[in-house]
């Protein structure tokens, strides 16, 4: 059989489900997901053998650290996947929510009411545990799902969905609602891009390389997720000690993640005392610095950060710096090169702060906090299935409400237009 006709049946499959998903109760969505969690928890020793043989893979063509890091499965990391499931088993459940029901002149009664998306096609690289995590909010959400993993992770997700889509369909799920695309190879990714018939939109999440190829190729609607140059600005209003920490967790807490800081900007009027020690504690974590002149003249060794720098989603140990004027020029360069992720001051100044948070366009932004609580979990959602970019038609993490789409309903009783 052609990679066309195995991704087309797959769709296919996911697309008949739908039908059924959409209107299933609650209970049972809730059912399978327990199940799905306690499956997961259950084969812990069959999936870490699986991604082993990633891992084996991994190291054998010379991933780096942080991608390494991203692919890695431990027994923790899967009962955070499994919690994650029974998270979204207590969310409320968004489907059939009525919308602003109100009455028209002509006695009509208006409204909308929250239906899933259809079937979701999920494109992503290296992290497995999105595997689990886009289909419990997929599932919690109505919607069918097809899977299509990166060839780094092959046998960790096929472990995964083998163990949650059992778990599922034993539960009450239709049969078909979770498919993965088993083959590694990229003219899978291509079919997908087509297949307006059976899918309703297209969620890529992993970097800049695959998100640009979604959104330039794909005749399915997409939503842009991932992409992170998050930058954190040291105003001379700040609590250094407490910059430190803050610069100190969002660049090496997990570098290898779309919320992790990747461009430090510095108040030139306190660079001088600021710089040299945390340059050095930064160091001192094996990250690389990239710096304007101005940090170069104040931290001898520093490699010269180039205009690539500025824009660059490093993903690993690397970090840009530049020294700024003040808020304003921060400002100005986070708006030139942002990828309207994630972005942070530090300051003790009220009004500043207010302004950065109004003026700053991107998904999130903090006053005095790291960049890496971007997150579905901590914001309280549940795992996201990804961080949305866009404005159109979600913003941030986005969890189950965000899986959702809506349709109007009309009562009438007999009215007929003129």
């Amino acid at each position: 059989m052609s990679i066309k006709q195995q991704v087309v049946d797959k769709a296919k499959a996911a697309s008949q489900a739908a039908r059924e998903l959409a209107n299933i109760e609650t209970t049972v969505k809730n059912k399978a997901l327990l199940a799905m969690a306690d499956a997961l928890e259950d084969s812990v020793d069959f999936i870490l053998a699986e991604n082993e043989k990633d891992m084996k893979n991994g190291r054998e063509e010379g991933l780096n650290e942080a991608l390494m890091d991203r692919l890695l499965l431990t027994e923790e990391r899967i009962k955070k996947m499994a919690n994650g499931l029974r998270e979204v088993a207590q969310f409320d459940d968004p489907i059939g929510e009525v919308i602003g029901m109100k009455k028209r002149p002509n006695e009509l009664q208006l409204g909308k009411v929250k239906v899933p998306l259809g079937v979701i096609g999920m494109i992503y690289e290296s992290r497995p545990n999105v595997t689990a995590d886009a289909t419990g909010l997929c599932l919690k959400a109505g919607n069918t799902v097809l899977l299509r993993g990166g060839s780094e992770a092959i046998n960790s997700n096929k472990a995964v969905t083998e163990v949650i889509s059992k778990a599922a369909y034993e539960s009450g799920i239709p049969t078909g609602a979770i498919q993965l695309i088993e083959t590694t190879d990229r003219e899978a990714v291509q079919v997908m891009f087509e297949l307006n018939e059976y899918l309703d939109v297209l969620i890529p999440r992993g970097g800049s390389g695959l998100i640009n190829a979604v959104i330039n190729n794909s005749t399915v609607p997409v939503i842009e997720t991932g992409v992170g140059n998050c930058h954190t600005y040291i105003d001379n209003e700040a609590d250094q000690e407490m910059a430190e920490d803050i610069v100190m967790n969002a660049k090496t807490q997990r570098p290898g993640v779309c919320n992790a800081m990747e461009t430090l900007l510095v108040h030139s009027e306190i660079a001088e005392d600021f710089l040299p020690e945390m340059v050095a504690k930064l160091q001192k974590a094996n990250v690389e610095i990239r710096g304007d002149e101005t940090v170069q003249e104040l931290v001898s060794g520093i490699e010269p950060a180039t205009e690539d720098d500025w824009s660059a989603e490093y993903l690993d140990y690397i970090l840009a710096i530049k020294v700024v004027a003040g808020l304003e020029e921060a400002v100005d360069h986070i708006h030139k090169y942002n990828t309207k992720h994630s972005e942070a001051i530090i300051t003790d100044n009220y009004h500043k702060a207010r302004k950065f948070l109004n003026v700053v366009d991107a998904a999130a932004v903090y006053v005095n906090a790291s960049t890496r609580f971007t997150d579905g979990g901590q914001f309280g959602l549940g795992a996201e299935i990804g961080i949305s970019t866009q404005k159109l038609h979600a913003r941030g993490p986005m969890s189950v409400n965000e899986l959702t789409t809506t349709k109007f309903i009309v009562y009438g009783d007999g009215q007929i237009r003129e």
